[in-house]
């Protein structure tokens, strides 16, 4: 695990259990959402309304709720859509990942003081919080904190394999539409665009036209229980970057690379989907 400071992401597990069943129709990215927003407006109204109103900072990224244990067979993939209700009693998991150190700091009551008897509500079923992980596990490795500088530091200068794990669906918005397939320029610009809003440490001209996809098991993936049907990219694809790069342009790409695990890719990262890792056994890696 990477030292804590100043400037942070998180990537947090809230470990979860139902007192009464979860019915399909309640498991919705809409409904995690809210579930979120109110869980800060607990700790402060004024921060979850802005949260609520805000379209423009959604500092914030949210899986579906997973169920302990259901696809040991699948270890990659996260739930993304759920067909029948989950059980009372059932164990589950959460994770929230928050971009800005500011937003973690301002919920630490809510971290620091878990109350496994007080219920919370996702549609009409209540649920409780039981307690929280930040640190990682080989079992849960989709827990972490790092310093955003640390990530930087610590991003290699010479691995050129970058393989990624789409574990909920990922599409990308281009104009008024969405696209699947994930490009070079839309996983990156999307890494991106969010370490240069979030991290305070500005990364200029990437060498994308360097990164190429060298090995993919990808296929679409249809979501009906939004708005629009959703449609996205789900599986493993690796890039590689070839040719002459400089040091820095490597690790500045490893950097963005590393940061997926906090960031996620794409669309609708705060209800669900563009869950993404890194798999890989460089350092820094998860």
């Amino acid at each position: 695990m990477c030292q804590t400071g100043k400037n942070m992401p998180h990537s947090l597990i809230l470990n979860i259990t139902p007192q009464s069943p979860i019915y399909p129709n309640f498991l919705t990215g809409r409904h995690y959402h809210a579930l979120f927003l109110n869980l800060v407006s607990y700790v402060d109204r004024k921060l979850g309304d802005y949260l609520h109103e805000s379209n423009a900072n959604k500092a914030f990224t949210l899986s579906q709720l997973q169920v302990k244990n259901r696809h040991k067979t699948q270890s990659h993939t996260l739930q993304y859509a759920h067909q029948d209700a989950i059980s009372a009693g059932t164990s589950c998991w959460w994770k929230i990942s928050l971009l800005d150190d500011n937003l973690f700091s301002q919920l630490t009551p809510l971290w620091l003081n878990i109350n496994p008897e007080q219920p919370w509500h996702l549609g009409s079923a209540n649920l409780y919080i039981t307690s929280s992980q930040g640190t990682p596990q080989s079992t849960r490795p989709w827990a972490n904190t790092c310093r955003y500088n640390q990530l930087y530091e610590l991003a290699s200068e010479t691995d050129r394999n970058l393989n990624f794990i789409f574990s909920t669906p990922v599409a990308f918005r281009q104009g008024l539409f969405d696209n699947a397939l994930p490009t070079r320029e839309s996983v990156f610009n999307s890494l991106l665009n969010r370490w240069n809003k979030y991290s305070g440490i500005e990364l200029n001209n990437i060498p994308l036209e360097s990164i190429y996809p060298s090995a993919f098991n990808i296929r679409t993936e249809v979501i009906g229980n939004y708005k629009n049907k959703f449609i996205g990219c789900l599986g493993e694809i690796s890039y590689r970057i070839l040719g002459n790069v400089e040091t820095i342009g490597i690790k500045q790409i490893n950097a963005l690379t590393n940061f997926v695990l906090y960031a996620g890719i794409g669309r609708k990262t705060t209800m669900g989907m563009g869950m993404v890792r890194r798999r890989s056994q460089g350092t820094g890696d998860r």
